[in-house]
């Protein structure tokens, strides 16, 4: 199956490509459903297009907001210039857009987005009648679903499931509260999430008196959701014809997007998942659960709460032996977050397992010894016994893994 990873800005793509995606999923200015990502400028679009064709990879570009009748000629502009670019796939929700993908630039292909609540075979293959290529099927979906219209759609039509990431109380996250609550439309990438917050009660002629709706001490969170993840259930998924698996993600950060595409790619790969779980809880997350795949999905949570193990605290810049006997490595990163000399990090890189490093002789850019690396994006060096390569991610356990309420 293809390892589909979100890139929110370049960084993200840098690391997903680097970490082992096939493909990467981005979104432009305009048109797409995480208006709060870093997105892409157009020269940053022709910029990325070039580093993701130059590893060898896919990008799709997500074009799957509702369009409004105002949305139409710069959607044709946009369609035009993601042609010339020579995007591998668009990924959209409305007809429209379909409609224009097809007539402007029919050498992209087109994937139907999980916003177009895509639930039977019948839907698929209209779909596939109107020109697309790929399904991203409604989240709603149970294995055995999924395998019934693989086998009766056509081969050539492939089948795209989200695997990995937040989930949505709404029905492929086709929701309304966020425009009736704040005026911030969620079918046009500006969701609020209110399905996070806390809520009471309060009776019209007691203003200002709050009454609780019981759920927990924690207060009251109806519509909250866990998080999906099924790192586990792989060959699950490859048994009901899923083509590509997707990881969610587009407003997370680099170190979110290498831990998790580096965790998937292992597994499918052929490692042990049971061996890549505690990665899971390395990066902030809700709890867990494997979403409708295993039948109606158990999703509210008592409590809005996010967890992480461990804290990103540098990039490698370079490494180079100490001495020819190669017992020892020199290295300068990029700190990201503050740590000692001393201090016991992990280390990951792609392909291989996450190994530990102590971090000896630590120096500032100017060579001078120092106990602490505490400015940020600065260079620091210091002395570990293992070969580390450019862009392996260093992290450091935190002493509490909650990281808010």
């Amino acid at each position: 199956m293809e390892l589909l990873a979100p890139a929110g800005g370049l960084e993200q793509l840098e690391y997903a490509l680097h970490f082992g995606a096939d493909a990467v999923y981005l979104g432009g200015e305009r048109f797409g459903l995480r208006a709060r990502a870093c997105n892409f400028t157009d020269d940053e679009l022709a910029h990325a297009v070039g580093l993701v064709h130059d590893a060898g990879k896919c990008v799709h570009v997500t074009l799957n907001s509702l369009m409004h009748e105002g949305d139409l000629e710069p959607l044709r502009s946009f369609i035009v210039f993601l042609a010339d670019l020579g995007v591998d796939a668009v990924i959209v929700s409305d007809m429209a857009a379909v409609r224009l993908v097809r007539e402007l630039a029919p050498t992209i292909d087109i994937h139907i987005s999980t916003q177009a609540s895509c639930a039977n075979h019948l839907a698929a293959l209209q779909w596939y009648e109107l020109g697309a290529r790929r399904i991203v099927l409604a989240r709603e979906l149970s294995l055995s679903e999924i395998a019934a219209i693989r086998a009766r759609i056509p081969r050539d039509l492939e089948l795209e499931v989200f695997v990995n990431g937040a989930m949505c109380m709404a029905y492929s996250g086709r929701c309304l509260i966020s425009t009736y609550l704040t005026g911030r439309d969620a079918n046009r990438g500006n969701c609020t999430q209110p399905c996070r917050w806390n809520y009471v009660l309060e009776e019209e002629k007691r203003p200002g008196e709050y009454f609780p709706v019981e759920e927990d001490r924690h207060g009251t969170y109806i519509m909250n959701s866990k998080d999906l993840m099924m790192l586990e259930h792989l060959d699950d998924l490859e048994a009901a014809g899923v083509d590509s698996i997707k990881i969610e993600g587009r407003v997370k950060g680099a170190y979110y997007i290498a831990t998790v595409v580096n965790a998937y790619r292992h597994v499918l790969d052929g490692a042990d998942p049971r061996d890549y779980l505690p990665e899971m809880e390395a990066v902030s997350h809700r709890p867990y659960h494997t979403g409708f795949f295993y039948g109606p999905a158990e999703q509210e949570v008592g409590e809005s709460v996010y967890t992480q193990t461990h804290d990103w605290v540098a990039v490698v810049d370079s490494c180079v032996p100490v001495d020819s006997q190669e017992a020892a490595w020199s290295v300068d990163v990029i700190q990201r977050n503050r740590f000692f000399d001393g201090d016991e990090l992990e280390v990951l890189s792609p392909g291989k397992p996450v190994r530990k490093v102590i971090v000896h002789d630590l120096r500032t850019d100017l060579g001078q010894t120092c106990e602490v690396a505490n400015r940020a994006l600065a260079v620091y060096g210091f002395t570990c016994e293992h070969e580390l390569g450019p862009r392996d991610i260093l992290r450091r356990k935190r002493e509490d893994a909650r990281v808010k309420g």
